[in-house]
């Protein structure tokens, strides 16, 4: 499965936070440690979409209010299938050899 930069820093800082939820704005940290510098509308419009594609994906839950004609998400959280994706991103542990391999 393909995941974008974006996504991927997402899961991870959903994983690491303390709490269960994460509030939206922390993501705009990832332009700025980027030399990419789109507007503030853009950034909003970026995160906003790469947050309903991982919750359609069913890796996030979003918090939130919603209108007749808009959801506004205002936090996010990992659901399990979420958090295995996330340690999976972190990297995989190597198994040791401790068993020598007769030829």
């Amino acid at each position: 499965m393909k995941l974008s930069a974006l996504q991927k820093y997402i899961l991870l800082e959903c994983l690491y936070i303390k709490g269960n939820r994460i509030n939206r704005h922390i993501l705009a940290n990832f332009y700025h440690k980027r030399n990419i510098r789109p507007t503030l509308r853009q950034i909003t419009k970026i995160i906003t979409q790469s947050i309903e594609r991982l919750i359609n994906r069913e890796f996030l839950i979003g918090y939130g209010v919603r209108t007749p004609h808009k959801w506004f998400i205002r936090e996010i959280r990992l659901t399990i299938k979420g958090k295995k994706l996330a340690f999976k991103l972190q990297g995989e542990q190597m198994r040791l050899p401790l068993k020598k391999i007769k030829k």
